[in-house]
């Protein structure tokens, strides 16, 4: 059976297959003839387009064979079907294991009944999927089996172990990987650790292993050197941007008494342009860069004095850092206007021109520094605000 199976599963990419081979074979696609004038043309010009459509014909082929194979296995005894996936190749472990997400769909749509068979010693399929981190797994076993998902949470596995201390080991080098820096990594592992907490029955939270831990200790044993990397890179991050932000709230405070173009040489002391729009632009961008430069030196002198409790990294401190480089970024703008407004004024009558080479120039350093953070804060921003790994979930304290 196995061997008539393989077959006809490599007949499906054969060019010779009649009926089916039009519809997933990119070279002989019944589509192909409608394509064939404006390819040539099209490749020449941009040969990233043929890239991409060859690999997206690729993915549909991949997913028509998987369809075929399923039909195939239907006329099988489920036995059959178990011994085909699990033996020699181990493929629903495979697929599974790796996050092939068409296989296990397709084989989940097929087979229902898969759910149930165990990937020893990996744990059921849904424990197999938290353990290596494959968030598209879950997601299609809670799709496809709703009801089913918590029963198969609840399954306990060698050592006594939940589901949720499969979730609070540290992930597969791979996906830590996936998400730069240490404290982004850590955010990312608790983030995991609380969505899977949400699938797992609350009487299960703090049951324990059979030495003794509970999900939460399981946590903070797996995650102990990574939570001390995470508070080095924090520390050492913020230490960077308090530097500049102390430097930048020097130079506005001190503009606050080096007024541009003097003042009035009565009692009263004005300021000679004071009426001027560059003066305006002067005063408001020189008190939103202070005020901005000194709540960044703040939040970063926060992050440097935090307590780094576990649970800092899943809000507080990515909060704080978001904040500060907002702040900074906020500051640094306001700064090179306020030094634009600044040389207008000083200028405008005899060499008006002059201010704009300048302010570019200025501005050329500042630019580098936020092409250099702004990755950082845009990747913070999504880690925190962003959609949650599963769904949205109600929050609970990690103590």
């Amino acid at each position: 059976m196995d061997a008539s199976l393989a077959s006809d599963a490599g007949s499906i990419a054969s060019p010779n297959l009649g009926g089916v081979q039009p519809n997933i074979n990119p070279e002989g696609s019944a589509l192909q003839p409608q394509w064939s004038e404006g390819r040539i043309a099209t490749d020449e010009i941009l040969p990233y387009v043929k890239k991409v459509r060859d690999a997206k014909l690729k993915h549909e082929c991949a997913v028509e064979l998987v369809n075929h194979v399923c039909t195939q296995l239907s006329s099988m005894s489920f036995q059959e079907i178990e011994d085909f996936l699990q033996n020699p190749n181990l493929i629903l472990a495979s697929a599974v294991t790796g996050g092939i997400e068409e296989i296990v769909r397709a084989l989940f749509l097929q087979f229902p009944d898969l759910i149930d068979v165990p990937l020893m010693p990996e744990g059921n399929i849904l424990q197999a999927a938290i353990k290596h981190r494959q968030v598209k797994i879950v997601n299609i076993i809670k799709e496809i089996f709703p009801t089913a998902t918590k029963s198969m949470s609840a399954d306990r596995m060698e050592l006594e172990n939940t589901t949720l201390h499969l979730a609070g080991e540290l992930a597969p080098q791979i996906k830590l990987l996936s998400v730069p820096g240490a404290a982004l990594q850590m955010q990312r592992e608790l983030q995991w650790f609380k969505e899977v907490e949400e699938i797992e029955f609350p009487i299960l939270w703090d049951v324990k292993n059979e030495y003794g831990e509970t999900t939460k200790d399981v946590f903070r044993r797996a995650h102990k050197e990574l939570a001390k990397e995470g508070e080095k890179w924090m520390k050492d991050t913020a230490n960077s941007c308090m530097l500049v932000s102390a430097l930048i709230a020097t130079v506005l405070f001190a503009a606050a008494f080096t007024v541009p173009g003097g003042n009035t040489n009565d009692d009263k002391g004005i300021p000679i342009f004071l009426r001027t729009n560059a003066f305006t632009i002067f005063a408001i961008s020189y008190a939103l860069g202070l005020f901005s430069s000194l709540t960044s030196l703040l939040m970063f002198l926060a992050i440097i004095t935090a307590r780094y409790e576990v649970e800092d990294f899943l809000e507080s401190l990515p909060k704080k850092l978001i904040i500060g480089l907002g702040s900074l970024f906020v500051s640094i703008a306001a700064m090179i206007i306020a030094f634009g407004a600044a040389l207008t004024i000083a200028l405008n009558e005899r060499w008006n021109w002059v201010f704009v080479p300048i302010t570019l120039l200025a501005s050329f350093p500042v630019a580098i520094f936020v092409m250099w953070q702004l990755p950082l804060f845009v990747q913070m921003v999504r880690s925190t605000y962003g959609a949650s790994i599963f769904r949205p979930w109600p929050s609970r304290k990690f103590e």
